[in-house]
């Protein structure tokens, strides 16, 4: 018994308002789900983020459909749990993926938790914000209830965990059940295989170039999936790796050097079948950084489809540049994080994390309901340490702080 496991699809994603990219995912897509098809699974697990959002336009369901269909004319079914991506985050809401199960995809939810196919026993749950964590932790903890009933198991989550993921993650590592044979992971982009428990833990990463810092896990991993054979005792897996559609190519450029390295790029690039993501550091910059953007854009902008150029002044030193160097990351996230973290809280922090995520999408439903309730939760919950009493005048204190 063997079966494919795939993630963090994002279909209908137009990555920098460009709709090429938007095509780019849908051609990785096709591309995977015939070479699914090659493979000849007897199943195909999608842990999460199928599509960009909850609200997916007519040519992501169509791409997905297709695929689906695929699928289905070859006899592989297709087992689902919705993403962070996938879903509203309001009571009652319901994923995209259900528009589908009349064409055969089997959808995880907390409603209907699991499945057989055959002699496996595959469960799962959709992504549970931070917020909910003891309400995943219980509803974990009841599916090894029923997974030690079964010979062979297969556990489906979207979720970030601290090993693999040491900032806005939902669950710590401890938190997961140790007696599944397989862990089909998704949420983390980036490709890791793992032993767990008794069996294997797998995040496959995403299918594509969602972000431009996946650029190093695709030269080290390639975007794909895994093929996973449960045939033996011992879990066999295999890398399936897809070829991208366009490349992105990173390059540093010495001011003092530009029309050479310019031009040297401009050969590179000018016989690629697709036009390719630039992303461009120049440093050693004096001046004039309005000229280099001309020149830069006149010499390749005909050549690539974007060109996103960083230009870094001559002997510049600002606060962010030592603050960076301190942290040795780019990541904002971390950054916030790590200066979150001096207060002590690890509460604080993940509200602060999940409050950036929600914002930097302009959820403002999901921001005020994360504040509500972490509202709740300090100023209600009479367990919680170093707490003042709940009293009227503490809740006019923090609605006045958030008004």
């Amino acid at each position: 018994m063997k079966f494919a496991h795939l993630s963090d699809t994002h279909l209908g994603y137009r990555q920098y308002g460009l709709g090429e990219r938007e095509k780019d995912f849908y051609e990785v897509f096709e591309k995977i789900i015939d070479k699914i098809i090659e493979e000849d699974v007897d199943f195909v697990i999608h842990s999460g983020d199928l599509f960009e959002t909850a609200k997916p336009s007519p040519n992501a369901l169509l791409a997905f459909q297709k695929g689906l269909l695929k699928l289905k004319g070859a006899g592989i079914p297709m087992y689902a749990v919705a993403g962070n991506h996938d879903s509203l985050m309001r009571k009652d809401a319901i994923p995209p993926q259900v528009l589908f199960k009349k064409f055969g995809l089997k959808v995880i939810s907390p409603i209907n938790t699991n499945y057989m196919h055959e002699n496996i026993f595959i469960a799962g749950l959709p992504f549970y914000p931070n917020s909910q964590n003891k309400n995943l932790k219980k509803k974990l903890a009841e599916l090894s209830e029923k997974a030690a009933n079964h010979e062979k198991s297969i556990l489906v989550l979207h979720q970030g965990i601290d090993k693999y993921l040491p900032f806005n993650n939902e669950l710590e590592i401890g938190d997961i059940p140790k007696n599944f044979d397989y862990y089909a992971l998704g949420h983390i982009h980036k490709f890791i295989e793992d032993n767990f428990g008794n069996g294997k833990l797998v995040y496959p990463g995403s299918t594509e170039i969602w972000k431009s810092d996946e650029v190093e896990d695709l030269k080290k991993n390639g975007k794909g999936f895994v093929v996973v054979d449960m045939s033996s005792p011992k879990i066999n897996i295999k890398r399936v790796s897809i070829n991208m559609p366009r490349e992105f190519i990173t390059k540093n450029i010495d001011f003092n050097n530009l029309a050479i390295e310019i031009n040297s790029l401009k050969t590179l690039i000018k016989n690629f079948d697709k036009k390719p993501i630039l992303n461009l550091i120049i440093y050693n910059v004096k001046n004039n950084i309005k000229d280099i953007y001309e020149f830069i854009n006149k010499e390749l902008g005909d050549l690539a489809l974007m060109i996103k150029p960083n230009f870094k002044m001559k002997e510049e030193k600002s606060d962010l540049d030592i603050i960076l160097k301190q942290n040795k990351s780019l990541d904002p996230k971390e950054l916030l994080a790590n200066k979150l973290n001096e207060y002590g809280n690890k509460k604080i922090t993940q509200l602060g994390i999940e409050l950036y995520d929600s914002l930097s999408k302009d959820n403002q439903e999901l921001s005020s309901k994360l504040i509500q309730q972490y509202y709740n939760k300090m100023l209600f919950d009479k367990n919680e340490p170093n707490n003042e009493p709940n009293t009227k005048k503490n809740q006019i204190r923090f609605k006045e702080a958030l008004s």
